[in-house]
């Protein structure tokens, strides 16, 4: 994907988004989000956004209290495998940002890493692609050398991406005019009213 495209997945899953489900099978890693920005809430009964990073997958999390990271308690370390639901809603979210790391060595006392790589350090990242995560009270790496978006009915390329969003700022302007609101929790957070 592009560099505009991942920017547009930032917003989308960065205003209301939560993490609801993480999934580590073998060298792939799975995180699905729900109440994400895209498509038209009307027609999809769940606005959902899947991520997958494949081939040197890594996976790591920063806490400062161990309760904080229960959902990571049942990884089976033999198969290399979690399969977790749960619902943290998403605080920030960047794609490919070394300095937005860099603050989590500093804002988090502990870290877990979950990586088949027996060489993997997540202060010298040597994977393509990287996303962060911030919630309130941890913050999550992922990363691999392939990286893939999937919306419940297909996989996002740019062009698709582009359709949903554009399906989901119509909802948003139709919604406005509708209800003659001018201020609204639900969108007022939207990178449109910034």
């Amino acid at each position: 994907m592009k560099k505009d495209s991942l920017k547009l997945i930032e917003d989308v899953i960065g205003n209301f988004a939560k993490l609801a489900s993480v999934e580590i099978s073998g060298d792939s890693i799975y995180l699905e989000f729900i109440d994400v920005e895209l498509g038209n809430p009307k027609n999809d009964e769940e606005l959902s956004l899947s991520m997958r990073f494949a081939k040197n997958s890594f996976f790591t999390v920063f806490y400062d209290n161990i309760w904080d990271i229960d959902f990571v308690s049942s990884f089976n370390y033999k198969n290399h495998f979690l399969q977790e639901e749960l619902l943290l809603d998403v605080g920030r979210i960047r794609f490919l940002d070394f300095e937005y790391l860099n603050t989590f060595f500093y804002n988090y006392q502990k870290q877990k890493d979950f990586s088949l790589e027996p060489e993997y350090d997540v202060h010298n990242i040597r994977a393509d692609f990287f996303c962060l995560l911030e919630f309130s009270n941890i913050a999550i790496v992922v990363g691999g050398n392939e990286m893939d978006f999937f919306t419940p009915t297909s996989r996002l390329d740019d062009n698709i991406l582009k359709e949903l969003s554009n399906q989901w700022m119509m909802y948003f302007l139709t919604y406005h005019q509708k209800r003659n609101i001018i201020k609204d929790p639900m969108c007022e957070k939207h990178p449109f009213n910034r």
